[in-house]
């Protein structure tokens, strides 16, 4: 690689120049000569970095909101969670206690039962036409009892000892001693099966008679 030379008799005049110039114009010409190689700086290097600096800190301030949304969302998702095993563990005590469509008819048989069983006399019990709520339905007994307040202590605490719900509504008692009338309605309650486990019952009925 050659080296480039400049002979000195080209610079000389310009040196020349320079050395006829007040102090002044000196100064002024060597702060316009920084003025120059600082903005040319701050042009090609300093301007390019501040605004990538820039834009990485409002990438830094987007990402830092986003991740304190997602805390925030996961901190909403955690108590909802538990709020929601809650509600599936008290649904899964009451379910419990509500029997399915199949166990209703074993179910009236034991109401029926602890009566004769406590000494009464049964002069009606007829199930009525059940009332569906949510989940669930009741279905009302109306019941004519005969017998006495011993009796009819019995009768109650069997159905209050009772893995399932049943409670005694419509209440009338009548006569002394030996000779009471009692009238009343037991309502119990069934669980209501879903459709997807009547059909899921259904399927495997099917398949059974197609194995037969």
């Amino acid at each position: 690689m050659k080296k480039i030379e400049l002979p000195l008799n080209s610079i000389e005049p310009l040196i020349q120049k320079i050395s006829d110039l007040t102090k002044v114009q000196r100064i002024a010409i060597c702060v316009a000569v920084v003025v120059v190689v600082v903005g040319v700086f701050v042009y090609f290097l300093y301007m390019p970095k501040y605004k990538e600096i820039g834009k990485l800190k409002e990438d830094i301030t987007q990402q830092e909101e986003l991740l304190a949304k997602t805390k925030q969302n996961a901190a909403q998702f955690a108590k909802y969670q538990k709020l929601m095993e809650e509600k599936q563990a008290e649904f899964n005590v009451v379910s419990r206690a509500l029997p399915l469509k199949r166990e209703i008819p074993s179910l009236l048989i034991n109401i029926s039962q602890y009566g004769k069983d406590a000494g009464l006399e049964f002069l009606l019990f007829k199930p009525q036409a059940e009332k569906k709520k949510n989940f669930y339905a009741e279905i009302p007994v109306q019941m004519k009892l005969s017998g006495t307040y011993h009796q009819l202590g019995i009768f109650f605490d069997k159905l209050a000892g009772m893995n399932r719900i049943v409670n005694i509504n419509r209440f009338d008692l009548k006569g002394k001693g030996s000779n009471l009338s009692i009238s009343c309605v037991a309502a119990t309650y069934k669980f209501i099966e879903s459709s997807g486990e009547k059909t899921k019952g259904k399927k495997g009925k099917k398949r059974k008679k197609r194995k037969k």
